[in-house]
Formats: structure tokens, C-alpha cells, sequence
């Protein structure tokens, strides 16, 4: 869903000038509040050769995007920008009790605490 008119788009962390597709789609407002978890990847992801799984679940515009692996083209691997990411779990592979979801088919995604992430980010504002 594109922002309203008027509205302002979410600024992310990462320039779009980084963010290669493919590129998640959806909401392209500005988070409301900040979530109590965020996505991380981890060193798992292979980028499901250029076609991956966790960017379609993922309701909010640019937050999940494509890093080009420039050692060892055409490959590269997903980021999630912390600053877009909501928390809602759409894009990992695990859901309650250990069940598979539809998201990463590689569990290359967990959910990590916002305080974590922002020793590593910085404090986020939202």
C-alpha cells in the first residue's frame, strides 16, 4: 500500500541508492512506534538466487532489499533496514513451538531484541 497523499515516506537507514531490487512492497508510511523485536539476518542467507522467499511476506516498503555480493557476482544475500522493520515475523521461517512458516527457507532470519540491534545501530528515534 503506497503512502496516502500528504504522507510522508518512511526514511530508512540505509540509502535507496543501496538497496538493490528485489525490494519489499507495501507500506510506505513511517512506523508508529518501535517494535520490541526486529528481523536480523544472518551469515545463512544465500539470497535464494536473486528470487527470495522473505521479500514477498514483507509488508513494508524497501525494509527488506537485495546486497549484491561484489566478490562473487550474480550472487548476493537480503538486509533488512532497522529503521523500516516493524517486528511482525512475516519473513522468518519459525512460528510458534518450532512450526515452519512460509518465509525464509533457510531460517537465515531471527528476530532479535530492538536494544541489541541498537547497540550495533545506535538508538532509533521510532
Amino acid at each position: 500500500m503506497p503512502a496516502a497523499p500528504g504522507a510522508t515516506k518512511a526514511v530508512g537507514m540505509v540509502p535507496d541508492e543501496l538497496k538493490f531490487e528485489p525490494k519489499s512492497k507495501g507500506l510506505a508510511t513511517p512506523r508508529k512506534k518501535k517494535p520490541k523485536e526486529l528481523a536480523v539476518i544472518t551469515e545463512c542467507c544465500t539470497g535464494c538466487a536473486g528470487s527470495p522467499a522473505c521479500v514477498e511476506y514483507c509488508p513494508v516498503e524497501d525494509c527488506m532489499f537485495w546486497v549484491p555480493d561484489e566478490d562473487h557476482p550474480p550472487f548476493g544475500r537480503i538486509q533488512v533496514d532497522p529503521i523500516l522493520c516493524i517486528g511482525c515475523k512475516k519473513c522468518i521461517s519459525k512460528g510458534p513451538d518450532g512450526c515452519f512458516l512460509d518465509g525464509c527457507p533457510w531460517d537465515a532470519i531471527v528476530m532479535v531484541d530492538t536494544v541489541e540491534v541498537e547497540k550495533e545501530v545506535g538508538v532509533m528515534a521510532i
